[in-house]
């Protein structure tokens, strides 16, 4: 629910995401991640439920992309691992969802 953190998840994330796609086509690519994909796959990791009831899908990317940098930032991922998972799948949603439940996975959510 941070902005300033959900606004640094956004560059992390697609560098992330640009470099997964640049060592999966061996070109390099400068990509961004839509917030509809975010916000899909915190829903399937299900994160959802720690979120506040009434959130449109633009908040959801938000806090999608604020966890991720937060788990960066906490080292909890780092930034190779997070490009590994993203490349292991074309589907954006499938690799953002298997990055998200990495973290969900890691890090003790009350």
């Amino acid at each position: 629910m941070d902005h300033r953190l959900a606004s640094l998840g956004d560059s992390y994330i697609n560098l992330a995401y640009s470099l997964a796609l640049s060592n999966r086509t061996g070109k390099p690519s400068g990509a961004k991640v839509k917030g509809r994909a975010l916000a899909e796959a915190l829903r399937k990791a299900e994160l959802r439920e720690y979120l506040p009831s009434r959130m449109t899908r633009h908040m959801l990317a938000d806090a999608a992309e604020a966890l991720i940098v937060y788990a960066w930032l906490n080292k909890y991922i780092t930034l190779e691992e997070s490009v590994a998972i993203l490349e292991k799948v074309e589907n954006p949603v499938e690799g953002l969802n298997n990055l998200l439940v990495t973290l969900r996975n890691r890090i003790t959510f009350p």
